[in-house]
């Protein structure tokens, strides 16, 4: 039983690692939510418009897996963006029930603009930053995730 003056977390719990990247994550998603709104685009629009560009084909599942999200949420978002003609599904060669997601043309544009936003944050950040401190910073947040995918 946790008495009334026991404090429930350590010593500089907010000074973790962990949660420096929380608080950089959350900085990033939210400036990526302002500056994509006026484009009619989410940041998990883009996200799952730039995965689809990079691996065309992909299945719902698939995808879902990938993004760590639910496959409702992956069905619901694939829904909106085919409705925006953004997205088409097409049947697997092979294997009926399976439907691989492909941008359309509308697609790619949409795509096309929400990524010079997300460059010009990108460059926003790494111009704040310097170049080395930004190679350093990605090569350490690479190391994050190997330590993390590793544990």
């Amino acid at each position: 039983m946790i008495r009334d003056d026991e404090e429930p977390v350590g010593l500089g719990a907010l000074d973790r690692v962990t949660w420096a990247l929380r608080r950089a994550e959350l900085a990033v998603q939210t400036l990526k939510e302002q500056r994509l709104r006026p484009l009619g685009m989410a940041a998990a629009h883009y996200t799952l418009l730039m995965s689809v560009h990079s691996e065309p084909g992909l299945a719902g599942a698939e995808l879902a897996r990938r993004l760590n999200v639910t496959p409702q949420a992956i069905a619901s978002l694939v829904a909106r963006l085919e409705g925006r003609g953004q997205l088409e599904r097409r049947e697997h060669p092979r294997h009926r029930h399976v439907q691989e997601l492909h941008l359309t043309d509308v697609g790619r544009e949409a795509l096309r603009a929400a990524d010079q936003v997300i460059a010009d944050i990108e460059r926003h950040i790494t111009g704040g930053l310097g170049a080395d401190q930004s190679t350093q910073l990605r090569m350490l947040l690479d190391q994050v995730s190997k330590t993390v995918r590793n544990a």
